[in-house]
């Protein structure tokens, strides 16, 4: 299920008089807390492309299509290459059809890995380069869970590096009113057991620890399935993640139904959760956060992505009504500090100089930081001055995704559309319900053998 980044403030304020006073670059070259140095000794050797054009399609609109153009007119002031930019809402369909016709545009944007597979495995997408897979490899946090994640069989079966991403969106965080702490004497945890322990020390003292809710119309019940997802790659190593999501490990494996029983000691508890057991499937889980700034607090904690902040009350202050911190993994499991989310990767689907030149460009730092700087974009790019975030929230959470040593895409969207957007949705709602994990396993299981 997506949904768009938290923007903050997204304005181009940010640095008050930087931008140039033909208005062409948003940001004034040498200004501000950007990487100039490395995009400068790329702009010096980079060819001259006047007359080229570079058309880029994605699933980005207003206003986030404004700030990726203001990316990349430094990639045009550099060599004189136009780049066109072309969003939709129907982008997964779209390209689809233009690949077929032979009309794609030179580089698409996905918004999740599956899709890129199968238009790779049809031939369709341009391998890069073993210098750009050695580049992700050596700059992104958990370089090789990206490079995993770009990699695709081509049409003859054999694995090629097909993209990278660019814009990540950031699910392991726990949301929380630091008023409330403070108030009760809590301190933020920085293990699982330390999440438990502080779970079970609410409960004692007469406080709801947890807001959950499941509610979503038609969608009802993902939220959970960012759960277990999350508590699967605390309790397992990344390789059993990526056997389970493709069922190379069947859905009804012990380690899973383990993983939907750790969610039940949260959400199946009715002194742990707001409202009650009864209540999680039925809470929306826009509102669901609500309850960390009610007086007396309906609760003190909150799992959500980090586009969860666009649903708070308007006169939430960041810093001091709420904040976040790293869904912690367990301290006895060593299993390092993995990360689940998602976010789009940018694959040649139409090979060009100019093209390959852009996908280097994206690379540098600063085709980061001009996004960082704007809106919601989230980069594992360890080369970026964190500085340029557009604000602490985003600052924070680019942080989680530096120290990050695993990443795993967001499990559901990498299942068939039956399992991943049918039967772990609703089966996440019958456990909720008092449904025995394992029989909700079983069921899921089921549904995607039908589907094979």
């Amino acid at each position: 299920m997506k949904y768009a980044l938290y923007a903050g403030a997204a304005s181009l304020a940010l640095f008050a008089g930087s931008a140039n006073a033909d208005g062409h670059l948003a940001f004034a070259p040498g200004e501000g807390p950007f990487s100039w140095d490395s995009y400068n000794t790329w702009a010096d050797g980079a060819p001259d492309l006047s007359g080229q054009t570079v058309t880029v399609f994605g699933p980005w609109l207003t206003p986030e299509d404004g700030y990726f153009s203001n990316a990349l007119a430094y990639f045009e002031e550099a060599t004189g290459a136009d780049v066109v930019y072309t969003g939709s809402d129907s982008f997964e369909q779209q390209i689809v059809i233009d690949a077929e016709a032979g009309s794609p545009p030179n580089i698409a944007v996905f918004p999740q890995p599956g899709l890129a597979a199968v238009m790779s495995a049809k031939g369709q997408l341009s391998p890069l380069s073993g210098d750009m897979q050695a580049w992700v490899t050596e700059n992104y946090a958990a370089g090789q869970s990206w490079v995993d994640l770009g990699t695709y069989p081509d049409a003859d079966g054999n694995d090629q590096f097909y993209g990278f991403f660019y814009n990540v969106n950031l699910k392991s965080l726990v949301w929380y009113n630091p008023e409330n702490f403070e108030d009760a004497g809590y301190d933020v945890p920085d293990t699982m057991e330390g999440l438990r322990d502080l779970t079970e020390q609410m409960v004692e003292e007469g406080e709801t620890p947890w807001c959950i809710g499941l509610g979503s119309g038609a969608a009802t019940g993902w939220p959970a399935t960012d759960w277990v997802e999350d508590i699967m790659l605390r309790t397992q190593p990344p390789e059993v993640y990526d056997m389970w999501t493709t069922n190379e490990m069947p859905f009804d494996d012990p380690r899973v139904v383990a993983a939907i029983e750790e969610f039940g000691w949260f959400a199946r508890d009715d002194a742990k959760v707001s409202g009650g057991a009864g209540a999680v499937a039925s809470t929306d889980f826009r509102d669901s956060p609500k309850g960390l700034f009610s007086s007396p607090p309906q609760c003190y904690m909150h799992r959500q992505a980090s586009f969860v902040p666009a649903f708070f009350p308007e006169d939430v202050e960041f810093g001091v009504d709420a904040d976040f911190f790293y869904f912690p993994s367990y301290a006895d499991k060593d299993l390092g500090n993995p990360v689940l989310g998602g976010g789009t990767l940018m694959a040649i689907t139409d090979a060009s100089d100019a093209t390959n030149e852009l996908m280097t460009f994206l690379t540098l730092p600063l085709a980061h930081e001009i996004m960082m700087a704007q809106t919601g974009f989230l980069t594992p790019h360890k080369g970026v001055n964190l500085d340029a975030y557009l604000n602490d929230t985003l600052r924070g959470q680019g942080q989680i995704l530096i120290d990050a040593t695993t990443f795993r895409f967001d499990g559901s969207d990498l299942m068939p559309a039956g399992v991943g957007a049918g039967s772990f949705w609703t089966g996440m709602v019958d456990f909720t319900g008092g449904k025995a994990a394992g029989d909700v396993a079983a069921d899921i299981q089921s549904s995607w053998d039908a589907l094979k």
